[in-house]
């Protein structure tokens, strides 16, 4: 059974720092880009940030780009996302997703941690 698991989300101040976490598991991951992406209430879901299978290459979204890092260890089938600076409007549901190499879209996806941003 392929599941993504996330981890680590909550409520923190303006400006604090979350670093979430999701394990995979059921299959080889480590071939895949992995992505985060959030939902807000009344919006629709967005990719925030995603690194490809090696960490060689990632994106993130421009209103994340400095405060966000994604990272990986395929030995352990994790991936990460280091939030800092946060602001009330990063308050969202986060997503894991996976997509295999051949593929367009991302086919896996966790079950979401909600981070709450308060001001």
């Amino acid at each position: 059974q392929v599941q993504l698991v996330e981890s680590g989300g909550g409520l923190v101040q303006t400006g604090g720092s979350l670093r979430l976490s999701c394990a995979a598991s059921g299959r080889t991951f480590s071939s895949d880009t992995m992505g985060w992406f959030r939902q807000a209430p009344g919006k629709e879901r967005e990719l925030v940030t995603s690194i490809d299978w090696d960490g060689g290459s990632t994106y993130y979204a421009d209103s994340v780009k400095g405060r966000f890092t994604i990272s990986r260890d395929n030995a352990k089938n994790t991936v990460y996302l280091q939030m800092n600076s946060l602001k009330p409007e990063d308050t969202a549901v986060y997503y894991c997703a996976a997509r295999p190499r051949q593929s367009t879209a991302y086919p896996y996806w966790g079950q979401g941690t909600q981070v709450t941003v308060s001001s």
